[in-house]
């Protein structure tokens, strides 16, 4: 299980709700925010580390992500984490060595479900700084990110790993959803930009 906890610093969070229609665009603003923040646009590789296992369907939120993708590559992310190859409490410090050795000066994009209160429930989080997976069911794993990006699934604070298990798939496949068409909107515009600098 690799469910997160955000390490906060003092820079704002976006918040969107799945049920918002305008969720997608929300996130597609948060995100091109932060690479503009992080002058992302100059030539630096950008990883997405979609984190997460297919044997818990509330875990599942990272590999649903990566495979959805995966259908709408435009030449821009590097992407770790699917359901055929998921990134995992058990592989997470191979994946983060493998990115280290492959790219230089990596950008990296944390995606991960977490748990919360039963009022944020079915919220996507767009922030900076790390993510610390794992920590809401008590493994100790290295902080992954730059910027992350989390979908709360549930209700934390007691069984958590029943919680996960009984954690209702139409919600996740619908927070992932979400997600691919920011991310997919994202990633055509920072491909058009690219290639519009090399006419």
């Amino acid at each position: 299980m690799a469910i997160a906890n955000q390490i906060f610093n003092n820079t704002k969070k976006s918040k969107v709700h799945i049920e918002d229609p305008l969720a997608p665009d929300k996130l597609y603003i948060a995100i091109m925010d932060k690479l503009k923040k992080y002058n992302v646009f100059r030539p630096r590789p950008v990883v997405i580390i979609c984190i997460g296992t297919d044997r818990s369907t509330g875990d599942c939120l990272g590999p649903l992500v990566g495979s959805k993708l995966n259908c709408k590559y435009y030449d821009f992310f590097d992407l770790y984490g699917n359901l055929d190859y998921p990134v995992h409490a058990g592989n997470l410090q191979e994946c983060l060595g493998i990115i280290q050795q492959k790219y230089s000066d990596p950008f990296i994009i944390a995606l991960d479900a977490c748990l919360g209160s039963i009022d944020n429930v079915g919220l996507i989080t767009i922030g900076e700084g790390s993510l610390q997976p794992g920590a809401g069911v008590n493994k100790s794993l290295p902080p992954v990110g730059h910027i992350y990006i989390t979908g709360i699934v549930n209700v934390g604070g007691f069984m958590e790993y029943l919680v996960l298990q009984n954690t209702r798939l139409n919600l996740v496949m619908k927070m992932a959803d979400v997600i691919v068409k920011g991310l997919s909107k994202v990633a055509l515009e920072c491909w058009q930009k690219k290639a519009r600098s090399c006419l």
